[in-house]
C-alpha cells in the first residue's frame, strides 16, 4: 500500500485518527518516557475509552466517537440570534446550519498540543457559535457578502489540522465548513493540470487522480485529514517535496471568495503581467478570502517506488551529502536525515543502521525507476547504503507519529513539534540554538529535542524538531515558554518562523517582526480592500488594526 491508497481518516476532535483504533505505546517507550520523569496522570484528561474523563456528546461530526470533556460553561457562551441564523439557513439551508453544543465543540481549534489540551480541560474558549456547511462557490460569497450586515465574523474550515492557532480568532465567529465541497471539477491532461474543490481530503483528492492515471505528489504528515483549500491557505510542504515541490510550487490557480466578491487567478502557468497575485493568497490562511477551487499541476502515477536508508557518521556529514544533492543534483524524490537523537529514538534495533551505536539516518525514496547516481553522491561524501529495510519501515510508519501523541500524553509527557528553515550557511548555527534554546527554557523537565531535515532547496533547508518531556503542573504556560526561547533563537539566527505549518495566531507576533511593519502595513492594506469590515479570520496572520 502507497499513500496514494490511504483512506480519509475521520479524525476525532481532541484526538487524532480514529478512537475505535487506538494507537498503544510500546513498553520500552514507557520505560523510556520513565526517565524523562514521566509520570501518568491517575486520570488521563479527556482519554479515551469507558473510563475515561472524555464524556462529550456525540455529534453529526463526531462519527458517533467520544470528542473528550463536555465543555465547561457551555450553557453561559454565545447563541446567535434567530436574525443570523436566519441569514445562514437563506443561503445555506437550514438542515445545513449547526448551532447545537456537538458540532460546536467538534469544530473547537485544531491539533496543537495545545489545542488538545484545552480540549481535554474542556475549554469552551475557542468554539464556535455555529457552523454552516456550504455546497458551492457561489454558497460560500454569499456567506462572505452578507457576514458583515448581519454581524458575523467567519472562519474557513476544511480539514481542521491546524497546528499553529490558525482556527482560533479574536472574536466570536461561525466556522464555515468546507466539506460538501468534495469535487474533482476539471481535468486536463493535454496541460497536466486538475482543478480540485477546496474541501476535498488529501487521500480523496489521490483517489480522484487515481482513477485517471494521475497523482497530485503532496503528502505531508496531516494527509489523512488534510485539505485542498488548507495545503493552499497554509503553504503545505510534503516528504515528498524534493520530487514534487511544494503545495505553494504546484498551484497555478485558484479561485477566492472574498466579502466584496471573487477573484479568479492563473489564466496561465506563469505571465509577466504584473505580479504574482496566486502568492498573495497562497498562505493568506482565510485571512483575506475563501479559497473555494484549485488548479494543481499532477504527474502520472508512478508504476515503481523505492525507499531505503543510508547512515552517515554524524548529522554535518549526513548534511553535506543532503546538500551536494540538494544543489547538484540529482534528487530523489524523498529526501530526509535525522539527527542522532532522532535516529536513536526511532530506531528500536540498532542492527538496523548496519550495526553498531551511533551515527544518523538519511532516507531516500524514487517514484519512478531507482537512480544509481543519487546513490553515488550519498556514498562519494561518506555514506553506507542500509537497504530498503529502514526505507520501507519509516515508510510504512510514517503517518503513525501523530496517532502517538495521545497515548504520550495520557502517559503524562509534553510532545509537541516545531519547524523553521533557513539558507544552508546557517543551518548548524540554527540547529544548535533552537535545541540549547528549548534545552534552557525545559531545564525543569529536561527534553529529549530531536531534529530532521526534509524539504531541501538548492538555496538551504527546513529544520524540523519534536520536543517530548514530562508534563509540568500548567504544560500549556510550559511549552509557550519553550516555543518562545525557540522563537527568539530562530530570529536571532536568521531563520524563518515557519516553512510549513503557518502562522495562525502562534506565530503571528514573530512574523510581524519578521517581516517588519512597513510589510505588515502592505498587508493589512491588502485585507482592507478585499475583507473591508475584517470579518475574515480576525487576529489571523495579521494583528487586527
Amino acid at each position: 500500500m502507497t499513500e496514494s491508497d490511504l483512506p480519509v481518516v475521520q479524525l476525532t476532535p481532541g484526538r487524532w485518527g480514529d478512537p475505535t483504533h487506538p494507537v498503544a505505546l510500546p513498553a520500552a517507550a514507557i520505560d523510556a518516557l520513565k526517565h524523562l520523569g514521566v509520570k501518568r496522570p491517575q486520570t488521563p484528561p479527556g482519554a479515551a475509552g469507558p473510563d475515561s474523563a472524555g464524556r462529550g456528546s456525540a455529534g453529526p461530526d463526531s462519527g458517533g466517537a467520544r470528542i473528550g470533556n463536555e465543555p465547561r460553561g457551555a450553557e453561559d457562551l454565545h447563541r446567535l440570534t434567530d436574525g443570523q441564523l436566519s441569514f445562514l439557513a437563506s443561503v445555506v439551508g437550514a438542515e445545513h446550519v449547526a448551532s447545537d453544543l456537538s458540532s460546536r465543540w467538534a469544530h473547537t481549534r485544531g491539533y496543537s498540543t495545545t489545542d488538545l489540551l484545552r480540549f481535554r480541560a474542556g475549554d469552551a474558549s475557542g468554539m464556535p457559535d455555529a457552523v454552516v456547511y456550504p455546497a458551492s462557490h457561489d454558497e460560500v460569497a454569499a456567506l462572505l457578502a452578507g457576514c458583515a450586515e448581519h454581524e458575523l465574523a467567519l472562519v474557513p474550515y476544511s480539514g481542521g489540522t491546524s497546528v499553529v492557532g490558525g482556527l482560533a480568532p479574536s472574536r466570536r465567529f461561525v466556522t464555515v465548513d468546507l466539506r460538501r465541497l468534495d469535487q474533482l471539477v476539471e481535468l486536463d491532461e493535454i496541460s497536466r493540470t486538475a482543478t480540485l474543490q477546496a474541501g476535498v481530503r488529501g487521500p480523496a483528492a489521490e483517489a480522484l487522480l487515481a482513477e485517471h492515471g494521475y497523482t497530485l505528489g503532496h503528502f505531508p504528515q496531516s494527509y489523512e485529514g488534510a485539505s485542498i483549500g488548507g495545503y493552499a491557505a497554509a503553504r503545505s510542504s510534503g516528504q515528498s517535496s524534493a520530487g514534487y515541490g511544494r503545495f505553494d510550487q504546484m498551484v497555478v490557480g485558484l479561485t477566492l471568495a472574498t466579502p466584496r466578491g471573487t477573484v479568479e487567478l492563473g489564466r496561465a502557468p506563469m505571465s509577466a503581467a504584473g505580479p504574482d497575485l496566486r502568492q498573495l493568497v497562497l498562505g493568506s490562511e482565510g485571512a483575506f478570502g475563501i479559497i473555494t477551487s484549485v488548479r494543481v499541476r499532477i504527474r502520472p502515477r508512478p508504476a515503481e517506488r523505492h525507499f531505503e536508508g543510508w547512515r552517515f557518521e554524524n548529522f554535518d556529514a549526513g548534511l553535506t551529502a543532503v546538500r551536494r544533492l540538494a544543489q547538484d543534483g540529482p534528487l530523489p524524490t524523498v529526501l530526509r536525515l535525522s539527527d542522532e537523537v532522532e535516529t536513536a529514538v526511532n530506531l528500536a534495533d540498532p542492527d538496523v543502521l548496519g550495526g553498531g551505536s551511533g551515527g544518523v539516518l538519511a532516507i531516500i525514496g524514487f517514484d519512478g525507476p531507482y537512480n544509481r547516481a543519487t546513490a553515488d553522491v550519498l556514498t562519494a561524501a561518506g555514506g553506507t547504503n542500509l537497504g530498503e529495510g529502514p526505507g520501507e519501515t519509516w515508510r510504512t510508519g510514517r503517518y503513525r507519529a501523530p496517532y502517538l501523541r495521545d497515548p504520550l500524553l495520557d502517559e503524562g509527557a509534553l510532545v509537541e513539534t516545531l519547524e523553521t528553515a533557513a539558507f544552508w550557511s546557517r543551518i548548524p548555527a540554527l540547529k544548535a540554538a533552537v535545541t540549547e534554546a528549548i534545552v534552557g527554557a525545559l531545564s525543569a523537565t529536561p527534553p529529549l529535542v530531536l531534529c530532521h531535515i526534509s524539504h531541501v532547496y538548492e538555496t538551504g533547508a527546513s529544520l524540523y524538531f519534536t520536543v517530548i518531556c514530562a508534563q509540568a503542573d500548567d504544560p500549556i504556560a510550559q511549552w509557550r515558554s519553550a516555543k518562545s526561547a525557540a522563537n527568539q533563537a530562530i530570529a536571532t539566527v536568521g531563520g524563518t518562523i515557519s516553512h510549513h505549518h503557518g502562522v495562525g495566531t502562534d506565530h503571528r507576533d514573530a512574523y510581524v517582526t519578521e517581516i517588519g511593519p512597513l510589510a505588515v502595513e502592505a498587508l493589512q492594506a491588502v485585507k482592507t480592500t478585499l475583507d473591508p469590515n475584517h470579518v475574515l479570520n480576525p487576529g489571523i496572520l495579521l494583528p487586527e488594526p
